[in-house]
């Protein structure tokens, strides 16, 4: 065994050797301390947990995280140097010397902070906690009430910018109905021409009527100038079949008259009478004859005179009638020039129309781009109000609560701190009095 374990060993025993000078005393400070503590005024814990206010904050990446507006653990600090006791005190009209303790700490692994106020009056307890987290509130708050009017702002912005292409796009729509007005008046405008060209048509129709009607005329008129004709032809005939006759006639009475003449140069007294008188007969008889002949001659003429005027007349209105045609034809293509022109109307018509609609078109696709540039502002918006709405006000996530059992003082801990504190003194005390007995032994003459 070496020194050091003897030493020890000397200690135990001396510590065995007077034991009871330990323990007795030892004891009675445990009894004491106890009695003390049951006279000690109680005391309970009354305690909150507080979650400060979070911020949605866009990180590098792009991304939205989660943060304090206060570190926890640096909140706690604040608590704990005082930064919210003197308004608590002159809020609740407290002492500040007499003010009751408190702690707040960060409890372990989360962003929590617990806040306990330790005082015999536990009403009083209750309103500290609440002061401390009220104020606490209006301090953090302020920070996320910023946060939250510039994101105010900006959807504000957002829906100023959709308000102001709805308004575009109101206008577009505007511009597209007054489009869609000037097709449907230009529609009306080829339908006024369609029924322009259809009575033009119809006038065209009426027109080949007419020239159809003039045409059966004409073939009427010719057929009645060839039955003239025709006529003319037999009248001829019957005229060359009259002098005929009449030059047959002429020569009978030419004979008679020449017989006559013998007989009246041979001067019969006998027939000279009845001879005479028989020529006289006959020669008039062929004169009247020949005079039928001649009346019936002229008549024919006359006939074949007013044959020829009625040709003429007819002839002259076949010519009237080809005028007509002619004049018809004329106003037919006047129509038709009408109708082309008209028609090159309609298709001018058209042609606006295909550039209207290719300028609705171009407000439509307007409207379209318009109404894309909104995505970005809605979707905008609804980030913004999801941001807002996970932002967090500092809140109690665990209200003010007073212990069930009073928390000081704790009778079981100071007996045991003033035991231990007890026996460890008395068992100095004995070791050093060994020590001194010892020495002072040592020191007596002889020993």
């Amino acid at each position: 065994m070496n020194g050091k374990d003897s030493e020890l060993l000397d200690i135990v025993l001396v510590l065995w050797k007077r034991k009871w000078a330990i323990i007795i005393p030892g004891l009675i400070v445990v009894i004491i301390a106890v009695a003390i503590s049951f006279m000690l005024p109680l005391k309970w814990d009354v305690d909150a947990i507080i979650q400060p206010s979070r911020l949605l904050i866009a990180t590098t990446a792009g991304k939205f995280e989660e943060v304090d507006v206060v570190e926890p653990r640096q909140l706690a600090g604040q608590i704990n140097q005082d930064a919210y006791t003197t308004k608590v005190a002159d809020e609740l009209k407290i002492d500040i010397r007499k003010f009751p303790s408190f702690n707040a700490e960060n409890l372990r692994d989360t962003k929590l902070v617990k806040v306990t106020v330790r005082d015999e009056d536990t009403v009083q307890a209750l309103k500290i906690v609440t002061l401390i987290f009220n104020n606490l509130k209006i301090e953090l708050d302020k920070k996320v009430d910023v946060e939250i009017k510039g994101i105010d702002t900006e959807i504000a912005a957002f829906e100023n910018n959709i308000r102001q292409n709805e308004i575009r796009i109101k206008v577009c729509g505007n511009t597209i109905n007054l489009k869609r007005l000037e097709i449907q008046d230009q529609n009306n405008a080829i339908k006024t021409k369609d029924n322009t060209i259809k009575k033009k048509n119809y006038e065209l129709q009426t027109k080949d009527l007419d020239i159809q009607s003039k045409e059966i005329d004409k073939e009427k008129i010719k057929k009645e100038i060839e039955s003239d004709f025709n006529k003319i032809k037999i009248s001829e005939e019957r005229v060359r079949s009259l002098l005929e006759e009449m030059k047959s006639v002429k020569t009978r009475i030419d004979k008679l008259d020449e017989q006559l003449r013998i007989a009246l140069a041979q001067k019969t007294p006998t027939t000279d009478a009845v001879s005479f008188l028989l020529y006289t007969n006959e020669v008039q008889q062929n004169l009247r004859y020949y005079n039928t002949l001649d009346e019936r001659l002229s008549l024919e003429r006359i006939t074949q005179e007013n044959l020829n005027m009625g040709i003429r007349s007819k002839e002259g209105l076949i010519r009237q009638a080809d005028n007509q045609i002619q004049q018809i034809k004329t106003q037919q293509d006047a129509i038709r020039a009408d109708i082309a022109n008209v028609d090159t109307e309609i298709a001018v018509i058209k042609t606006d129309i295909d550039k209207i609609a290719n300028e609705i078109e171009v407000v439509k696709n307007d409207i379209e781009k318009i109404s894309n540039e909104n995505n970005p502002s809605i979707n905008g918006i609804k980030l913004l109000q999801d941001q807002k709405g996970r932002f967090d006000y500092a809140k109690f996530i665990k209200e003010p609560t007073v212990s069930i059992h009073p928390v000081s003082p704790n009778k079981r801990a100071i007996g045991l701190v003033s035991g231990a504190f007890g026996f460890v003194i008395f068992a100095l005390f004995v070791l050093i009095q060994e020590a001194l007995e010892k020495r002072k032994f040592r020191s007596k003459p002889g020993s």
